[in-house]
């Protein structure tokens, strides 16, 4: 397979190009207007198509039907791929453990894939159970400019009503695509992270519940009228307060990031295809969306560049399966001792740099994938940092961990501050004799800025899903999901994402 490149085709310029003449051509609101003009009752906005929603919604009830561009939907398989790799990975931490209890007890009917497992379930059923275990842990991936986790929301909610309707591999591609493309928009309207600070609401539940009912509302071939109501109803359910980062035991944040939104998602898709209408236009008019939520939302921004920045190019995969604050950290450690070997009896100290606000989320939590403190020491010890060590609790109490672990210091650095939401770290390794190497990452390995290879990703997948699955049954399902443009029916991929 290809590197992870930009290669435009002809069809795809000319698809991208005839997308911004169309955005080009509709009026934006006045710069500064915000929800002013969002909440302006001068026109009926049930009978009036405001330009903004004529484009979104139009673009929504194309989407099913329209070929992305070939460096898109590559890019979009390997999300697929990423996200299912995360939910079978997570199958036997606490947050699967508990949504597979749900999905067991609530099962009725045989129609949705709980991922796998050997169950069969209804497809909100398995929209909770596979959104739960896609956010397991911290293995799935995450968008910087919406503040969210799109793949564990949207795709579960795109499989399970794909199977409810029987889709092609092809649309259940494309309605993923759109999924990540509408619901992070949503939030960059509202602000991204500065709103949630503000608000105390959770930016990674509203841009999911939008994204997977986009996602699922494809795969049910809805008309731009539909979609409309569609986003009625996500806006509706859009909820989520940030209370998760208390959470300890990461079942709460599972079902906030994953399962909620999923099941939000279908549940919106189901009730509008089996007739339910609603309001016009939840974003404009009296008590709308952006008005119940900022004063700052940005209505423009709702189809910023929309058809022409696919929002799944700008998501990020993570290399290290750890919270996405040690990223950078991970990957500065891992340069330095591959560029400069030593023993572990010759270090005198370690200390990371990282923003204030993602130290004050990684520093010395006791669960071991979010704690930054802890992974350092594991990668010194071992040299690198999979999985199994990622999530080894008991290793936490390990005597030579934790004598590592005295060397290991973590800075909140507020000069960092300025260019979040990049992730940069800066690590410095002193040794005993006073050797000192420093080491900055601007670009995470897995960002937009600095993408994995088809290879690297396939590598990350298969050290998540073989444990489970077996190499040879791993190796098929990774094959499946880059061919995912040549299955009729995505129900045929069933027996590959179960384990008997």
């Amino acid at each position: 397979m290809k590197q992870e490149q930009e290669t435009l085709t002809r069809r795809s310029l000319l698809q991208r190009a005839g997308w911004a003449v169309a955005a080009a051509a509709l009026p934006a609101w006045p710069a500064g207007a915000g929800v002013a003009a969002a909440e302006s009752e001068s026109l009926d906005v049930n009978e009036y198509p405001n330009p903004i929603m004529d484009k979104l919604s139009t673009y929504m009830g194309e989407a099913g039907n329209r070929e992305l561009p070939a460096d898109v939907s590559e890019k979009t398989k390997q999300h697929i791929l990423d996200t299912i790799a995360a939910i079978i990975s997570g199958v036997n931490l606490p947050p699967a453990q508990l949504a597979l209890k749900f999905a067991r007890a609530h099962a009725s009917g045989n129609v949705a894939t709980v991922v796998g497992t050997n169950i069969l379930c209804g497809p909100m059923e398995a929209a909770i159970a596979n959104g739960m275990m896609a956010h397991s842990d911290e293995t799935d991936d995450s968008h910087a400019p919406s503040q969210s986790h799109p793949g564990c929301g949207i795709v579960p909610a795109a499989l399970a009503a794909a199977e409810q309707f029987g889709v092609s591999g092809a649309r259940f591609v494309r309605a993923v695509a759109l999924g990540y493309d509408i619901g992070t928009r949503v939030t960059m309207s509202l602000g991204g992270l500065p709103f949630q600070e503000k608000s105390h609401r959770d930016t990674h539940a509203i841009a999911n519940t939008f994204g997977a009912s986009a996602a699922a509302g494809c795969t049910a071939d809805l008309s731009a009228q539909q979609m409309r109501w569609l986003l009625d109803y996500a806006a509706q359910q859009a909820s989520g307060i940030a209370a998760w980062q208390r959470d300890t035991q990461h079942i709460e944040k599972a079902f906030v990031f994953g399962g909620m939104t999923a099941r939000n998602g279908v549940t919106a898709a189901l009730l509008v295809q089996l007739g339910a209408t609603g309001v016009n236009d939840i974003f404009f008019g009296p008590d709308n969306f952006l008005a119940a939520n900022t004063p700052d939302a940005d209505p423009n921004k709702l189809i910023d560049k929309l058809g022409v920045r696919y929002e799944v190019t700008r998501t990020n995969i993570k290399k290290w399966t750890v919270g996405s604050p040690i990223q950078a950290v991970l990957d500065a450690l891992d340069l330095i001792i591959k560029q400069h070997p030593f023993k572990l009896d010759q270090l005198q100290s370690a200390t990371a740099r990282v923003n204030t606000y993602e130290a004050t989320i990684v520093n010395n939590r006791d669960m071991p994938d979010i704690s930054m403190q802890h992974m350092m020491a594991v990668m010194l010890v071992d040299k690198t940092v999979n999985f199994q060590s990622a999530h080894d609790k008991a290793r936490m109490q390990d005597p030579e961990i934790l004598r590592v672990r005295t060397k290991v210091h973590l800075v909140p650095d507020a000069e960092l501050d300025q260019l979040y939401p990049k992730r940069i770290a800066i690590v410095d390794v002193i040794l005993k004799d006073g050797t000192h190497y420093t080491q900055r990452v601007d670009a995470v390995r897995g960002t937009a800025q600095n993408p994995m290879t088809h290879d690297e990703l396939v590598a990350k997948c298969r050290d998540l899903i073989a444990p489970i699955f077996g190499q040879a049954a791993c190796m098929r399902l990774i094959d499946a999901v880059f061919n995912l443009d040549n299955i009729k029916d995505i129900r045929t991929l069933r027996p590959l994402l179960q384990r008997t």
